[in-house]
């Protein structure tokens, strides 16, 4: 009788945690406007943290067939970085619910105050601020991990491989015949 009584109480507690959705946002994250993919990991001391990083574009390439790079940084040395690859969320903390701290918008070369809270197994809410008085939120979706680009390096970083040198072919010796 106590057997079954312990294995429907931890039955009935596997079946309330996995109703209940993680608060978690660790995972691969399709914004709204579909143009992206960022991946969500915990970092950090003890990984408490979360950290973000874009893994794949709809539109990985400009139209000259160059990686798309972050071109409206504030800062001239690193907007040749490209976006593939790029970190836009950094050590956001836990906050209660959810984590929260800064975010990088490439389309802008804008930093963010974020927080990101799971609405639920599939759908992630991020809400953002730009001083504290231009905010908006967006639910971003969850997507399957294997569809991801590998980052593109910049063409002034891609050395050109030299043209194989073409192989002499081996001549038998002449042999002189003797009258």
């Amino acid at each position: 009788m106590r057997v079954a009584l312990t294995s429907a109480f931890l039955l009935s507690g596997l079946v309330a945690a996995s109703a209940a959705p993680s608060k978690d946002p660790s995972g691969t994250w399709l914004t709204k406007d579909g143009r992206a993919k960022i991946r969500i990991d915990h970092c950090g001391a003890n990984n408490a943290n979360v950290c973000g990083k874009v893994v794949w574009l709809k539109t990985p390439t400009t139209e000259t067939g160059a990686p798309r790079t972050d071109a409206k940084n504030p800062d001239p040395k690193k907007r040749l970085r490209p976006v593939i690859g790029l970190q836009l969320i950094e050590g956001l903390a836990p906050d209660e619910e959810k984590f929260s701290g800064d975010i990088y918008n490439i389309d802008e070369g804008k930093i963010y105050q974020v927080s990101l809270e799971r609405e639920s197994g599939s759908e992630l809410s991020v809400s953002g601020c730009l001083l504290k008085v231009l905010c908006g939120s967006e639910t971003w979706t969850r997507v399957p991990d294997v569809n991801q680009q590998a980052a593109v390096a910049p063409a002034a970083e891609v050395a050109p491989k030299p043209a194989p040198k073409p192989v002499a072919k081996a001549t038998a010796p002449q042999v002189e015949a003797k009258k």
